[in-house]
């Protein structure tokens, strides 16, 4: 078959993907009205805490996921584009399924089966993750807090961060690309899509809050999305299908290191969740999963928030968990060992063409000759980080160099 006419093909099956989509919002429709979250609260502070109680909508995606299970039969195999299309059908046909099982047990088999278990072993047969999640607890735990410089330490408000973050977004984009605005409703301190940030008003921030809002949800999520909105041929790289989370989240949180902007509260919080994941799947209910979060130091509203990512669209009696927060170390090393693999092999170039559009590792190497032959565009925005190359291949080589070191092997050092 000639090439543009398969090119053509896919494209209208990449458009019929998006429209078939649309209303698969597995986040939106999992997460909990803010009234629950009051409802706990006030009745906690009376030492009355209670099971929190939800109610899900009866969802059925039937026709949405007959019509991906057409998409997929009409793609080619053997076509990158085809194999793409095949993966994101079947991706979003999962979540389909979570969301149609939301608040039973069924939802949780299906979040195992979209983002894994924090059992399982990181890339390259290291820990599991939660393994290394207990590790950045217990050295989050063993900070000297005498080193905390000031300004690590004074709270920015919801109305302060918005302003300093929209000045950010705005001298990046040279307009006003992404909104920032305040949200008494959201659950969550913060909520990023392609070009709108949300802001939980009331809720108080730190400086590394906003440098981390801006690498990581604006120059990572809204960015891939606003590039994946420019690709002709495939639009739907604007979508954050379930398959590209990992890669998502790895690379966002990739951004936060590389830019200085990750402090190890940042980690703690991340490996917080990973560690409630598994105790919510060995059989903690919410009330225990809220109060291992307190015992954290988190406040009350922040224990709730992160208790109830843990347990969004699964039953709150414990056995069952939501496990999408799982992904996030295994994205950091995927994405990690793949920047350091591109570097080794002189293919720096894909690090640049995984930020035009939301896709996984294995679709940006197929993606490669699409790109060479502009079937697929570059990103028209890049985070500064990407740009420049000679910084990026700098730290990456070091990082290369720095594994050859065995710290058990090293005869003398000063603090021994």
């Amino acid at each position: 078959m000639d090439a543009s006419v398969d090119i053509a093909r896919h494209a209208a099956l990449d458009a019929r993907l998006v429209k078939a989509v649309r209303g698969i919002k597995l986040l939106s429709l999992a997460s909990w009205p803010a009234a629950v979250q009051v409802e706990f609260l006030e009745r906690w502070r009376r030492g009355q805490a209670a099971l929190p109680v939800v109610e899900y909508p009866k969802l059925d995606f039937a026709d949405a996921r007959a019509e991906l299970a057409a998409i997929a039969a009409a793609a080619d195999p053997r076509h990158p584009l085809g194999v793409y299309l095949r993966e994101s059908a079947a991706s979003w046909d999962r979540a389909a399924r979570l969301l149609e099982a939301l608040g039973r047990a069924g939802a949780c088999a299906e979040s195992i089966a979209l983002f894994g278990r924090p059992d399982e072993p990181l890339p390259g047969d290291g820990p599991t993750t939660r393994e290394a999640a207990r590790h950045f607890i217990q050295i989050a735990g063993e900070l000297d807090r005498e080193l905390l410089a000031p300004e690590e330490q004074v709270p920015v408000s919801a109305t302060a961060l918005a302003l300093q973050l929209q000045g950010d977004l705005d001298d990046f984009f040279g307009s006003r690309v992404i909104q920032v605005e305040l949200d008494p409703d959201l659950i969550a301190k913060a909520a990023a899509g392609a070009t709108r940030i949300r802001l939980r008003a009331g809720a108080a921030f730190s400086d590394y809050d906003r440098r981390q809002l801006f690498h990581h949800e604006a120059l990572v999520h809204s960015l891939t999305a606003l590039n994946g909105r420019e690709q002709a041929n495939l639009p739907s790289l604007a979508l954050a299908s379930p398959r590209v989370t990992a890669v998502q989240e790895g690379l966002a949180t990739f951004a936060e290191q590389i830019t200085g902007s990750i402090d190890i509260e940042r980690m703690k919080r991340i490996s917080l969740r990973i560690e409630a994941v598994a105790m919510a799947l060995e059989g903690a209910d919410f009330l225990q999963v809220f109060a291992y979060f307190l015992e954290g130091g988190q406040t009350g509203e922040e224990s709730f928030a992160s208790a109830q990512r843990v347990f969004r669209g699964v039953p709150v009696t414990g056995g069952h968990a939501f496990t999408k927060d799982t992904v996030y170390l295994r994205g950091l090393i995927g994405v990690h060992t793949f920047f350091r693999r591109a570097l080794a092999l002189d293919r720096l170039r894909l690090c640049r063409w995984l930020f035009a559009g939301k896709m996984t590792l294995d679709d940006v190497v197929r993606f490669e000759p699409l790109f060479a032959d502009g079937t697929l565009a570059p990103p028209r925005w890049l985070p500064p980080w990407v740009e420049r190359a000679n910084g990026l291949a700098g730290m990456l080589a070091f990082s290369l160099f720095a594994n050859r070191i065995r710290m058990d092997r090293i005869a003398e050092c000063p603090l021994d």
